[in-house]
């Protein structure tokens, strides 16, 4: 059974390979190789990593296989009875096993706790993963087009879940 922990600043390292692994092909399909390099180093460096944790208020978790392997992250900030999830990412040999609905599930558990009652995140309009939130009960309410500069833009859904 796959486990989800918090992550720490030893994790950082991690986080950043699996984004490395998983990224290009999340997005090869969909963005430039430039593109995606521009925004590996833009939200991935170790640095970038703690400052969202640090400064931001993001909370990495970890999900880890039967041995312990680390496969995968995510992350998420409560706002004001919103809770935006800003990552997840799974190995690609891991995805289809459940692990991402765990995430959200735990995500949820944590947004309740905190007195939130809605879950947001984007994602890109042509994503495979649209789908997926699709059936966690996701729905897309507006679309985004976000400049991230170097001549970049994000053109994403954002969607929305209500938690009871």
């Amino acid at each position: 059974m796959p486990k989800i922990c918090p992550a720490t600043p030893a994790d950082y390292p991690i986080i950043e390979r699996i984004a490395r692994q998983t990224w290009p092909n999340t997005f090869g399909s969909i963005l430039s190789v430039e593109q995606i390099q521009y925004m590996l180093s833009w939200m991935y460096s170790q640095q970038a990593i703690g400052e969202q944790v640090d400064q931001k208020g993001h909370v990495f978790l970890m999900a880890s296989d039967d041995t312990g392997e680390a496969v995968g992250y995510a992350s998420y900030e409560h706002r004001d009875k919103i809770t935006k999830i800003h990552k997840l990412y799974l190995l690609p040999q891991t995805q289809g096993q459940g692990i991402g609905r765990l995430f959200i599930e735990e995500v949820a558990r944590r947004a309740l706790a905190a007195g939130n009652t809605v879950l947001i995140l984007n994602v890109n309009r042509q994503n495979r993963a649209v789908q997926f939130y699709e059936r966690l009960g996701f729905t897309a309410v507006t679309t985004e087009d976000i400049d991230i500069g170097n001549g970049y833009l994000m053109q994403d859904y954002v969607m929305q879940k209500y938690l009871s």
